[in-house]
């Protein structure tokens, strides 16, 4: 039986699932975390409850009905843990902490104590790992629970789709099953989306929080790496690599942000961040936030030639949002050196090198080596031939791409911050993604246009030639990658089939605050979250406004 198959039918057997769900008179899709504990604490609910239709949700939904398959495995004390909350509250009419009662659905390349460690690789299926990482301790600290483990493309390995992964399968779009839900975190892009927990947890390495987040009409933000511990996720690049928040709504994506950072002192990386943490990110927001803000555009990096044109068109759109919002628009922004820079790789040597550190703090993980990986010929087809050249490299330290990479985003992180301040610029913008989300299984087609694309009636903008890029190589994420800035996405639209894209705000290091708060201000003036049809309310009342 598959592991949530399983995990759902001892949740129901034991506490009576369909019951516990019928006693909740409160409405969980499009929920937010203020609203719950507002619920909470006026009595309406309880965390049980809460946690239980939420579970249902997953039930009815993530292996029946559109099958968004987006969930690897449920935590089964997550019924016992939501009474141990309902009783500390009755006991002193106060919330335990910021994230009191909040499920919170985590990517499964990072650790949580009573659920499989899986990475969506079948030989760690049954593999528990001995701790939490530390953003999960951080948030059931906080009060959360952390309700299951979210589909991934396998090892992390993902951009344009989710779907190259063995032990879940791949995940379905909820705006529209036919089609991805970009990844690698696109599991937990789905299910929060879907309105599976109240929120999520990603990792970036390249794009992997933006990308889904984009897809999935979600806030999604990649923080500039060290501001949350990577201690306990599966690494792809240490260089590279962090955790980040995935909601629905700005305002929760603050709060669950607040519950994550910090240092730790087994993650070097998060020294840098002393001094750089607010107490809270949440006087951030601020509906008036963007105006006098100069956001400077980036159309290097979505000229026609590489770009559906209804994201552009979408994009001028967003631009007169901005505007309308205050903010001054620096259309000639430009940053000369990047034209000649490479894309700084991430080299099968660091990951090498950074799994050899994840192994020892993971004793008894079968296949404990990349070596023992890709010798069991258990990973996806389309990880095989990386996974034997991780497998033969070298230390990252004598090995020329690596190098080459740290000087190629040093030179990056250089040009950057030249032309912001010659230009005085606040954030830079640009689209999180040059094209629509790519049809599921669909990978050996989509490469390249066949023919020009029709521009929809009122679309404007002109039609792309045949034979350019398009679908799973159309990311615009990496440039807050190779920076290792902050950025995040926020819902900017609807397009094509009914599919979501995103508008990416690129901040300088340690910015976070400044980002959150021309995202809040954006989605104040243009509330483009609605919740995906595919997956509507189980019971009665109808879904609330988050904002």
């Amino acid at each position: 039986m598959k592991p949530l198959r399983h995990a759902l039918a001892t949740l129901a057997a034991v506490v009576g699932l369909q019951s516990a769900v019928s006693a909740a008179p409160y409405p969980v899709e499009e929920a937010t975390i203020a609203g719950v504990q507002a619920a909470y604490l006026r009595g309406e609910v309880t965390t049980r409850q809460i946690v239980a239709a939420y579970l249902e949700r997953i039930a009815a939904y993530d292996q029946r009905g559109p099958h968004i398959n987006s969930i690897i495995n449920l935590n089964p004390q997550a019924l016992a843990e939501a009474d141990a909350l309902d009783a500390k509250l009755k006991a002193t009419g106060k919330l335990a902490g910021p994230l009191h009662g909040v499920p919170v659905l985590v990517k499964d390349c990072i650790d949580a104590l009573g659920m499989p460690t899986t990475a969506g690789f079948q030989g760690w299926k049954n593999y528990y790992a001995p701790t939490d990482a530390p953003l999960v301790a951080q948030i059931k600290a906080a009060g959360g629970i952390i309700l299951g483990k979210a589909s991934l493309s396998e090892f992390t390995n993902g951009g344009g789709d989710n779907i190259n992964s063995v032990l879940p399968g791949f995940c379905r779009n909820p705006y529209n099953t036919a089609y991805a839900t970009g990844g690698s975190s696109g599991g937990t892009g789905a299910s929060i989306a879907a309105n599976f927990a109240l929120v999520g947890i990603g990792t970036d390495t390249g794009g992997s929080i933006r990308m889904p987040s984009a897809h999935n009409a979600l806030v999604g933000l990649r923080p500039t790496v060290g501001l949350v511990s990577r201690t306990g996720i599966i690494p792809n690049s240490s260089v590279r690599d962090t955790g980040g928040p995935m909601t629905r709504t700005v305002t929760d994506l603050a709060v669950l942000l607040d519950a994550i950072v910090g240092p730790d002192p087994t993650d070097a990386a998060t020294q840098r961040a002393v001094g750089h943490i607010p107490k809270t990110y949440t006087t951030a927001l601020k509906r008036d936030a963007l105006k006098g803000a100069r956001l400077g555009v980036l159309r290097q990096v979505f000229t026609a030639k590489v770009t559906d044109p209804r994201i552009i068109a979408n994009f001028e759109t967003t631009l007169s949002e901005l505007r309308a919002a205050g903010a001054t628009i620096v259309e000639d922004f430009f940053v000369p050196e990047i034209e000649k820079l490479p894309r700084a790789p991430q080299t099968p040597a660091r990951k090498k090198a950074d799994f050899a550190v994840w192994f020892a703090a993971h004793p008894g993980i079968p296949y404990s080596s990349v070596q023992a990986m890709a010798d069991s010929r258990l990973a996806h087809p389309l990880h095989q031939a990386a996974l034997e050249a991780t497998a033969a490299s070298g230390p990252p330290e004598k090995d020329p791409a690596t190098i080459k990479g740290l000087e190629t985003e040093a030179a990056y992180r250089a040009a950057f911050t030249k032309a912001m301040d010659a230009a005085k610029i606040d954030a830079v913008i640009f689209p999180t993604w040059s094209q629509l989300p790519v049809i599921n299984g669909d990978r050996n087609t989509q490469l390249m246009t066949a023919e020009p694309q029709p521009v929809p009636a009122g679309g404007g903008g002109a039609t792309p030639s045949a034979g350019i890029v398009t679908g799973l190589g159309s990311s615009l994420t990496f440039v807050g990658s190779t920076l290792q800035w902050p950025a995040l996405s926020v819902p900017s639209g609807y397009l094509g089939e009914g599919l979501p894209c995103g508008l990416q705000i690129l901040g300088r290091a340690w910015d976070e605050a400044k980002i959150i708060s021309y995202a809040y201000a954006y989605e104040q003036a243009t509330y483009y979250r609605r919740p995906p049809a595919s997956v509507p309310p189980l019971g009665p009342g109808a879904a609330r406004s988050p904002l």
